[in-house]
């Protein structure tokens, strides 16, 4: 058994929280009762300088059950680093790491096919959508075109996969190496040269709360895709994120 930290970006979650982190905890506490991971597992919520009363939240789940544990960025720095930032905080407080959003539109009992893949000897295990039946042809059209732009120019990109996946130990050392502001993590995780499982699930709509990808974010991030295959990994890792503020763990 491995224990497992499910990592979870929180930014601007004050309404999606309270409703989300039941089902965190369900399903930590089903996973450690069927013996697949160690009681020592956790849940990492962080909080990636909300405006609203997200901190707050984390604060009290924390103090009602030690199960939850947060980080506190200062300020704002956007999805993929608050998603790095909390990788590397678990990443020597746990074997391995499943990485999802608060809103839980990726299926959370897909954990349980990710944990038993990387038993199988799969350093990572990346969620693929099943299908986009429920996206409006204009977006499936868009999300086609982008991958296929994405692979032309070498960013290895596995098709209808975001951030949902695990990663092992062996593999966040890897993840290390890439330094610099705002990683392309769907893009590095394909370059770390260890073998890839995928496991299917069917996307949720969100329980609460609206999406913070705006249409500009979206292009953004298709930017830094283009610039992924040019990153070199360093001979040293990433030093601590300067822009944690307050740390909560039991």
């Amino acid at each position: 058994m491995d224990t497992l930290y499910i990592v979870v970006p929180c930014y601007n979650e004050e309404e999606c929280l309270p409703r989300t982190a039941p089902v965190f905890r369900q399903k930590l506490g089903q996973l450690i009762d069927e013996k697949l991971i160690t009681p020592e597992s956790r849940v990492l919520l962080v909080d990636d300088g909300s405006a609203d009363k997200t901190w707050d939240v984390i604060c009290s789940l924390h103090e009602q059950d030690p199960y939850f544990c947060g980080l506190r960025l200062s300020p704002n720095r956007g999805h993929q680093n608050a998603l790095m930032s909390g990788l590397m905080e678990a990443k020597d407080r746990c074997g391995i790491t499943v990485s999802i959003d608060a809103d839980l539109q990726d299926s959370i009992d897909a954990i349980d096919d990710m944990v038993k893949k990387h038993g199988e000897g799969f350093p990572i295990v990346c969620g693929v959508r099943s299908s986009r039946e429920t996206d409006t042809f204009l977006k499936r059209a868009t999300a086609q075109g982008y991958y296929a732009v994405m692979n032309l120019f070498g960013a290895k990109l596995i098709y209808n996969h975001a951030d949902f996946r695990l990663m092992d130990k062996a593999a966040l050392e890897k993840l290390a190496r890439y330094h610099g502001e705002d990683p392309f993590l769907r893009g590095l995780a394909t370059r770390l040269g260890l073998p890839i499982a995928t496991v299917e699930y069917a996307r949720a709509p969100r329980v609460a709360g609206e999406s913070k990808y705006t249409l500009k974010k979206m292009v953004k991030l298709a930017a830094k895709g283009l610039t992924c295959a040019r990153c070199k990994p360093r001979d040293t890792p990433r030093p601590p994120d300067p822009h944690i503020v307050v740390r909560l763990f039991s």
